[in-house]
Parts: structure tokens; C-alpha cells; sequence
């Protein structure tokens, strides 16, 4: 990629503290965490292909998903590690490149994956009757491949945009990785037209997915609502809740970040959520998808055995 200011050839990740205990502290924790989110997400994956009884299309979803998440998780967490416990903090220009781009082609290409996930639950339970017919396994491949394809082409373009700024503010970034706004903080001279891309992005990769998700869901409470038996709401409640779960977190936390005025940007508290939606998040998912999970629980016990 074309730099528009050769001077910067590296950004220095400031990270979350200078202390070196903490810095320490926060190794042992960032490790823990990125373990078990390996040892998590590759398990589900493992189950899924596996057993037979998982070869359905919420689970082929759920095992994209994971596969999403430790990717994600892998995008970020090995350079925070090696951050916090090493004194040179530095990152290339082509590798907080990398990074920018795949984080964001994987971020967006979730939003759009999980938009899926509830067109699959809508179709589950509102129309029980064609679901098997509506959701093909041609037509699930169909939804995972969109998501990844709208996710990456919309990262190209907000990545070539990003570091087509001139960065004339410095090169330190005050996160932990190279994340959107920190970037654009560098940045100076007229950013109109990059704000007019950022806010079409916003729309296209989350307003959207967002929308579609709240309009699966008003279908399914309608479909709920209509069910007489109290057993039957639950029953079918249930076979959306830990979608429900995961959509609130994940959204919930990048609405916060990116769709915020500029005025209210906070680096301290951003730091936190954009853990959370980083690291954590990516860690939770499968415990959200398979801890109250009959099928799973059972496939797993079939594997130890």
C-alpha cells in the first residue's frame, strides 16, 4: 500500500499501563484468556464437524462463528502479549496495516454473520414446515461466504482509505492495537471525505446487519407470542436466546465505540470495551452457545469417551 507520509515507517502501541507489574499482571491474564479461547472455539469446531447430530444449519453457523472468533482473537492478542512483556512496543507500518485489515474484515464480516444467524433462527421458528427447504446447505455456504466477502471488501476499502491520511500528529497510538479512531487522531489536514466513507461503512457493515436483526426478531416474538402453551414460548425462546446473548454483547459494545459523537470520545474507557469485544468476547461465545446446550454437551461427552 501506497503510503501518503514515507516518514512514518513504524507506530508505537502505548498500550494499557507503563507499569511493569502490571504490564505483568495483564501478560498472565491476556494469556489466560487467549488460551481458553483457542481450547473453546476449537473444541466447538472440532464437535461440530464430528458428530452427525450437529450437522444442522444453526450449528454450521455456530462452528463459523468460532472459527470467526479465533481468528479474530489471533488477529490481536500475540501482539498484546508480547507487548506487555517486552520493552520494544513498536509496530511496522505494514503490519498495524495487517492488523487494521484483517480486524476489520473480521469485525464486519461477524456483524453480517450474525444477521444470518438470526435469518436462520426467523426461518426455525416462524416457518418450521419450510425450514429444512429454505435453509440448504448451498443457501447456508451462501450466507458464510457473502459475510466474509462484504466484510473484507468493505475492510479494503476503509483500510486504504486509513492509511492513505496523512499521519503528521506523530506515530504513537494510545491503544493496544491499531484501531480506527487512535489512527485518525494521528491524522491531519481536511478528513471530509474519509468521514463520509467512515459513516457509509458504519451503515453497511453495522446499521444494516442491526436492522435486519431487529426485524428477524420482531417476526420470532410475533411467532412466539401466537403459541398458546407457556412450554412452547419457552421451548422456542430458547432455541434463540444464546444468539440473542451474543448479539447484544457484540453490537452492544462496537455501537458504543463507533457510533458515537467525536466529543465523547474517551481513550481510557474505549480501551476497555475494545477489550472486551477483542479478547473477551471471542472467549464467550462458545461458552454462550454451548453451556446450557443439550446436543453439545452430548457430543462432547461422546468425545471423551
Amino acid at each position: 500500500m501506497e503510503r501518503s507520509n514515507h516518514t512514518v515507517t513504524e507506530f508505537i502501541l502505548v498500550g494499557f499501563t507503563t507499569d511493569p507489574v502490571m504490564q505483568l499482571v495483564l501478560f498472565v491474564v491476556f494469556l489466560g484468556v487467549y488460551s481458553l479461547t483457542v481450547v473453546a472455539n476449537a473444541t466447538l469446531i472440532v464437535l461440530i464437524c464430528n458428530d452427525s447430530r450437529l450437522h444442522t444449519p444453526m450449528y454450521f453457523f455456530i462452528g463459523n462463528l468460532s472459527f470467526l472468533d479465533l481468528w479474530y482473537s489471533s488477529v490481536y492478542t500475540p501482539k498484546i502479549l508480547l507487548t506487555c512483556i517486552s520493552e520494544d512496543k513498536s509496530i511496522s507500518f505494514a503490519g498495524c496495516v495487517c492488523q487494521f485489515f484483517f480486524s476489520a474484515g473480521l469485525a464486519y464480516s461477524e456483524c453480517y454473520l450474525l444477521a444470518a444467524m438470526a435469518y436462520d433462527r426467523y426461518m426455525a421458528i416462524s416457518k418450521p414446515l419450510s425450514y429444512a427447504q429454505a435453509m440448504s446447505i448451498k443457501v447456508c455456504a451462501f450466507l458464510v461466504a457473502s459475510s466474509y466477502l462484504g466484510g473484507f471488501i468493505n475492510s479494503s476499502i476503509i483500510t486504504k482509505r486509513t492509511f492513505a491520511l496523512n499521519f503528521c500528529s506523530g506515530n504513537i497510538i494510545d491503544d493496544f492495537f491499531c484501531d480506527l479512531y487512535p489512527l485518525v487522531k494521528l491524522a491531519c489536514g481536511r478528513k471530509d471525505g474519509y468521514q463520509t466513507v467512515l459513516y457509509l461503512i458504519l451503515c453497511s457493515n453495522v446499521i444494516t446487519p442491526t436492522v435486519l436483526i431487529l426485524a428477524s426478531y420482531q417476526f420470532i416474538i410475533a411467532t412466539i407470542l401466537r403459541i398458546r402453551s407457556t412450554q412452547g414460548r419457552l421451548k422456542a425462546f430458547s432455541t434463540c436466546s444464546s444468539h440473542l446473548v451474543s448479539v447484544t454483547l457484540y453490537y452492544g459494545s462496537i455501537l458504543y465505540i463507533y457510533s458515537r459523537p467525536r466529543s465523547s470520545y474517551s481513550l481510557d474507557t474505549d480501551k476497555i470495551v475494545s477489550t472486551f469485544y477483542t479478547v473477551v468476547f471471542p472467549m464467550l461465545n462458545p461458552m454462550i452457545y454451548s453451556l446450557r446446550n443439550k446436543d453439545v454437551k452430548e457430543a462432547l461427552n461422546k468425545l471423551i469417551k
